[in-house]
C-alpha cells in the first residue's frame, strides 16, 4: 500500500487531521463539507486504495515567507513543514493559494543558495521546496497541485518551477467553492482531477 503525505494550507484541513494549533478551515458554518472524508485527499486516497501518512496543513499559510499585511511568517510557511511529511511514497503540495490572496512579491526564478530574505518571495520559496523535498524523501513522488482562479503570475510561477525540477503540475479548473474554499462537488471535483492526471 503507498503512503500519502499532504502539505497545505487550509484547502487540506480538516479539525483533528492537523498538527495541534494548525488553525484548520473545515469544518466551516459557510461551506458544506462536514466531514473528514468528503475532503480531496480523502476521496483520493480512498479511491486508491492508499493511506494516510501526514497531513500537514495549516490554514492561511503560504508557500513564500511573507504572508497576509507583508508579514513574517516563517514559523507556519511550507518550507518550515518539509521535515513532518513521515515517510512516504507520495506527496501532494497543494499551496499557492494565499500567496496569490495575499498577493506576496514574486521575486525571480533561483533555484540555488536561497537565503531566508530570498525566501520572502514566492519564486525563490516555491523553488527551494521543491528542491528540500525531493532531496529530503528521495524515494517519493512529488505532486504540485494549482487552485483555480489565481493570477496568471502565480499560476506562470507554478508552471515554471515545477517543470525545472521535473515534478507534475495539476491545474484544477472549474472548482466549486462557498466561502473562498472547496465544497463537497469541489473536493469531488479535485479528486477526479487527480485521478484524471495522474499516470
Amino acid at each position: 500500500t503507498k503512503k500519502v503525505s499532504v502539505l497545505g494550507d487550509s484547502y487540506s484541513t480538516f479539525k483533528g487531521s492537523n498538527p495541534e494549533g494548525y488553525a484548520p478551515f473545515y469544518p466551516d458554518a459557510n461551506n458544506d463539507v462536514k466531514e473528514v472524508e468528503q475532503t480531496w485527499w480523502s476521496l483520493y486516497i480512498k479511491a486508491k486504495g492508499y493511506e494516510l501518512d501526514k497531513n500537514n496543513s495549516w490554514g492561511g499559510s503560504t508557500i513564500s515567507g511573507t504572508g497576509y499585511f507583508h508579514r513574517d511568517v516563517f514559523n507556519s510557511y511550507f518550507i518550515s513543514r518539509v521535515d513532518m511529511l513521515g515517510d512516504p511514497d507520495i506527496i501532494f503540495v497543494f499551496g499557492g493559494t494565499n500567496d496569490a490572496w495575499a498577493r506576496v512579491p514574486m521575486g525571480e526564478y533561483q533555484y540555488s543558495d536561497w537565503t531566508k530574505d530570498d525566501c520572502k518571495s514566492f519564486r525563490p520559496a516555491l523553488a527551494c521546496l521543491l528542491d528540500m523535498l525531493q532531496r529530503r524523501y528521495p524515494k517519493a513522488t512529488v505532486y504540485s497541485i494549482l487552485n483555480s482562479e489565481l493570477q496568471e503570475e502565480v499560476n506562470e510561477s507554478m508552471r515554471e518551477v515545477c517543470k525545472h525540477y521535473n515534478v507534475q503540475l495539476i491545474e484544477l479548473h472549474d472548482i466549486e467553492k462557498q466561502n473562498g474554499h472547496p465544497s463537497i462537488a469541489g473536493m469531488k471535483s479535485i479528486c477526479e482531477q487527480l485521478l484524471e492526471s495522474i499516470d
